[in-house]
């Protein structure tokens, strides 16, 4: 019988690792992780891979940009064990979040796009406006405490109550808060959206906003192409386990 090498080829560790610039070590944990199928040995108990297992590597390498090491391995592992359900749902879990992140985006412009043009003076900021920081953070979905660390950062300044010495945050303070939170949750962090709440005061408008904004919609572009790149090569070894039984 002829011997066929899509199935039959052997790979060494350092075969599979040599093209994509990683270690025989980082193969052999990868296999110890799940993320590829156990290895064959030789009669001297070395480690002997073949095409598929080249196969699994090159879907998780192309899963990682999307969705994280973490979730690529947890993907990779469900799709080993047979669990391919799991990794399906981890997968959608994945672009649900994509989907999140792109509304939540959304909300950012909108909420720039809200933004009054110049900054309310505290003493002509409506009273209805004025609210603490309870019943603040419990609208927003939030703990007191992340609003003071907020405030330590610069990001918002409520004025005191002189008789309770409580913090009273106006309507302007409560605009700032909204935006922080919503830049928060756009992944960005407290010292990248300090000068940018500071700007945005200092200019009376969302202006230098666009910018971050651009750099934003490119990295959710980004990481959805990276999505489709994985799913790809996810496929295309679900194909090779199936041909392979």
């Amino acid at each position: 019988m002829a011997r066929n090498p899509q199935t039959d080829e052997r790979l060494r560790p350092v075969d599979l690792a040599r093209g994509h610039g990683l270690s025989t070590q980082a193969i052999r944990n990868y296999e110890g992780a799940g993320i590829l199928p156990a290895a064959g040995r030789t009669p001297h108990g070395y480690r002997t891979y073949t095409p598929l297992h080249a196969g699994a590597l090159r879907a998780f390498l192309a899963l990682v940009p999307g969705h994280g090491h973490r979730t690529a391995t947890a993907i990779m592992r469900a799709v080993n064990e047979g669990a391919l359900d799991e990794a399906l749902r981890l997968i959608d879990a994945g672009h649900a979040e994509l989907l999140d992140d792109r509304r939540t985006l959304q909300a950012v412009e909108s909420a720039l796009r809200d933004l009054e043009p110049t900054t309310v003076p505290e003493a002509a900021a409506s009273q209805s406006g004025d609210t603490f920081i309870g019943p603040l953070a419990g609208k927003l979905g939030i703990r007191p405490a992340t609003l003071r660390t907020w405030e330590r950062a610069g990001l918002v300044s409520p004025r005191r109550d002189p008789l309770t010495g409580y913090r009273v945050y106006d309507a302007a303070d409560v605009r700032d808060v909204r935006l922080v939170h919503q830049l928060r949750r756009g992944g960005y962090l407290l010292e990248q959206i300090a000068p940018l709440i500071a700007q945005v005061r200092a200019a009376g408008g969302p202006a230098p906003l666009e910018s971050a904004l651009r750099d934003w919609h490119g990295r959710l572009s980004a990481r959805g192409r990276a999505m489709l790149t994985g799913a790809a090569e996810l496929e295309a070894y679900l194909g090779e386990c199936d041909r392979r039984g």
